[in-house]
């Protein structure tokens, strides 16, 4: 059994509060470099090839869950590379440079599966041979209901 716990509060003021920090910063600094409509240009260009990254890579990885259920085995990694792909995807849609390299991290097969590994060792706490779902002991016992 495996559990996974995340802190909320970090994740959701670095999604609302540092990241648009992080993606205003990088905008104005290279639209003071190379323009307004270049930039402008340079952020759709990234979306346009993250959703063709995507198409490419989302098939070839359902591609791969198929195969995987057919042949009886359970598609643990192509579920956990689906659920990259799909953040991937949402990140490259986003306008800004910094969502667009991470979304492209997802999406590129290799850092895909650094960031897979990565994130199952530092969140993900197996428990094997158990049922129970971690350590400790198991006390047996009995119940009685009495009805009072």
């Amino acid at each position: 059994m495996s559990r996974i716990h995340v802190r909320p509060f970090p994740v959701l003021f670095a999604a609302f509060v540092i990241i648009p920090i992080i993606e205003i910063y990088l905008l104005i600094q290279v639209g003071s470099l190379i323009g307004a409509l270049p930039t402008i240009g340079l952020v759709v260009l990234t979306a346009v090839l993250g959703v063709a990254l995507l198409r490419a890579q989302g098939l070839q990885t359902y591609l791969r869950f198929q195969r995987s259920l057919s042949e009886g085995r359970y598609p643990a990694t192509e579920i956990l590379e689906g659920v990259a792909l799909l953040l991937g995807g949402a990140l490259l849609l986003t306008p800004g440079f910094f969502t667009d390299f991470v979304g492209f991290v997802c999406l590129v097969p290799l850092t895909r599966r650094a960031l897979i590994s990565w994130s199952m060792v530092r969140y993900v706490r197996i428990y094997p041979n158990t049922l129970h779902g971690g350590p400790g002991s198991i006390y047996e016992g009995e119940t009685t209901h009495r009805d009072d």
